[in-house]
């Protein structure tokens, strides 16, 4: 790992190796001594994960005593309320998703898919009001109280529809909804806001309560982990569901974070192409946290810490921009790539974000560092 950290410094950032690792990023595997001054260059270099706020690296700054006492009174006072209510209206919602499911088989494909996002009638109307007004009430009762939104008005000189469609006058269905990806709370804010379907485990299918919502959702669910060549794969499961999503009015949406990992928020990382292999318009939307305390970013802390002092928060703030729909060009359709540069260029345009070309592999260097920092003390 040293040495890892080493080329990282002198050279520039790899390409991530094929195999999938699904590692945690913050579990404390045996890591590297770190000098402060390294620490420093690599954050030069990996400035899209570092946390600024007043809780410090991974969340274990030096807090003042005013902090201090601010999250003692939170732990015993808001913590216990909001656990509990948000316990509540998941068991809440997990119980009206088993009402309308009953009696009601999943539907399935080749690649064992199964979802009842493709569930019509009052089931699928009652799953998807309900889904969009408790993730609401969920954000609320996290201290999202207000949620700003900004809809950016389309440029006839910049976006032409394709020539039947402008035509007739119709709209049409963008294919994917894609986000930058700053926090798990994004997904709530996407679930209240449109109830996409997402990109999920396959083990998640088999979580307790979360497991049958997930399939209510209609997620897309994929085997990180292996390379068999049994299933289309990741991009190719995507891509249909993309098709889908815009040929069919009435398939669910899909809500796609290329990404692929979190950042502070600040950054754009490089887009992976999945999204665009359909040659599908897209709809880009832009989520930002404003905080003054506590980042509610997943960049650099652990899930366990980063629940915990968000829950402490009793005000927490999101500012989203709406983009108009992204038509890709005949060359933007022959060539995936370019498609989604040149999305991510607009959006790092319009959400004042700076482009950066590191990854996921370089993440994981960087929270080895972290936690071999710690570890000395």
């Amino acid at each position: 790992m040293e040495s890892e950290l080493k080329d990282l410094n002198s050279t520039p950032a790899s390409k991530p190796s094929s195999a999938k690792d699904d590692r945690p990023l913050l579990k404390p595997d045996p890591a590297p001594s770190v000098s402060a001054e390294e620490l420093q260059e690599l954050e030069k270099k990996c400035a899209a994960y570092v946390r600024r706020d007043a809780y410090g690296t991974m969340g274990r700054g030096e807090l003042s005593l005013k902090e201090k006492l601010l999250l003692g009174v939170a732990l015993v006072t808001l913590v216990p309320i909001r656990v509990v209510v948000i316990m509540t209206l998941l068991l809440f919602y997990y119980l009206i998703c088993r009402i309308c499911t009953l009696f009601s088989s999943p539907n399935r494909d080749e690649d064992e898919q199964e979802d009842y996002a493709h569930m019509g009638g009052w089931r699928r109307a009652v799953i998807v009001w309900c889904g969009r007004s408790l993730s609401r009430v969920m954000l609320f009762v996290l201290g999202f109280y207000w949620i700003s939104e900004t809809y950016r008005i389309p440029d006839a000189a910049q976006q032409s529809k394709p020539e039947g469609k402008e035509e007739s006058g119709e709209a049409e269905k963008p294919g994917a909804i894609i986000s930058n990806h700053v926090s798990y709370l994004d997904i709530l804010y996407h679930m209240s806001s449109s109830f996409p379907s997402f990109v999920a485990k396959r083990s998640v299918a088999k979580l307790p309560l979360v497991g049958l919502i997930s399939k209510c959702l209609g997620c897309v669910y994929v085997q990180r982990e292996s390379k068999s060549s049994d299933f289309k794969g990741v991009a190719g499961v995507v891509t249909d569901r993309v098709r889908e999503a815009h040929q069919n009015k009435s398939a669910p949406q899909i809500m796609l974070f290329p990404e692929g990992t979190t950042t502070n928020g600040d950054f754009l990382l490089p887009f992976k192409t999945g999204a665009f292999l359909a040659k599908a318009p897209v709809l880009p939307v832009i989520l930002r946290y404003p905080y003054q305390r506590f980042s509610p970013a997943w960049d650099s802390i652990s899930g366990v810490r980063h629940v915990i002092f968000l829950l402490c928060q009793f005000k927490n703030r999101i500012e989203v921009t709406r983009l108009p729909v992204y038509y890709p060009s005949q060359e933007e359709k022959d060539d995936p790539k370019l498609y989604a540069n040149n999305v991510r260029k607009l959006m790092a345009s319009e959400g004042s974000m700076t482009l950066s070309d590191i990854g996921l592999a370089e993440k994981r260097v960087y929270h080895a560092a972290l936690n071999g920092l710690f570890c000395q003390c």
